[in-house]
């Protein structure tokens, strides 16, 4: 954006996160319960806190890793490599978010739970998905994401709209960066349009991406650049 707007703060920005001693019951809770961004991100781990003499906390985190559908190349990564695992991620494409969403309604609905019209189980981040729900989405909606474990050290990249999760194993620090790519453009406008019907005092009801000025601002600067060509080689 031009120099005299209110730039979009798209970082980089910090996250620190403190783990305690994970069990079976905390499998079933997430660090960052699932939910999409409007831009896209890419987020680095730079530190995993691995506390000394607690084997039993090893075990924990491979039965969590393994319970989370990781692939057995990543398992091989913790177990033979002795890398340093800092989260689970479950990240799902931007074109399954409508049916996570009426698959998200039906459970809360099975939980007596009520859909106000502002609000939004994606949106609110007010569900984690186990494996248990996991698995429901699969069977009766057809959605599978994937599962990555971020190790210290990786990058993993989290396009526009795409609902994502996050467990925590260790302590860790992640460092992020968001930014408003070419090929994902049309999820930061259509996020911006379902935002606006969200509550008034809904953290996501305004507009800090500003997406629709990113692509007026993106146009003209390529059109003008186009003309400069023009100008200076004449029209071929």
């Amino acid at each position: 954006l031009p120099n005299y707007f209110v730039r979009p703060d798209l970082g980089p920005k910090m996250y620190n996160a403190y783990a305690g001693l994970i069990t079976a019951e905390d499998r079933k809770y997430g660090t960052t319960n699932l939910h999409l961004d409007v831009s896209d991100a890419a987020n680095v781990m730079v530190y995993v806190g691995i506390p000394k003499g607690q084997c039993d906390q090893e075990e924990e985190v491979l039965k969590t890793i393994q319970d989370g559908d990781s692939d057995e190349l990543t398992i091989k990564r913790f177990i033979e490599g002795k890398e340093k695992p800092g989260a689970l991620w479950h990240i799902y494409a931007a074109k399954d978010t409508e049916k996570i969403r009426e698959f998200l309604k039906k459970v809360s609905e099975e939980q007596g739970q009520e859909n106000p019209a502002d609000h939004d189980p994606i949106h609110d981040q007010s569900w984690y998905l186990d494996r248990s729900l996991r698995k429901r989405l699969h069977q009766e909606y057809g959605v599978q994401g994937w599962a990555i474990v971020q190790f210290l050290g990786d990058v993993v990249f989290i396009p526009a709209g795409a609902p994502h999760q996050v467990h925590n194993l260790y302590s860790c620090i992640k460092v992020a960066e968001d930014f408003v790519s070419p090929e994902h453009v049309k999820h930061c406008f259509w996020l911006t349009q379902e935002f606006r019907y969200l509550s008034q005092t809904h953290t996501n009801h305004e507009d800090k991406l500003q997406v629709k000025n990113v692509i007026y601002h993106a146009v003209k600067d390529a059109v003008a650049m186009l003309k400069a060509s023009e100008a200076s080689f004449g029209k071929p």
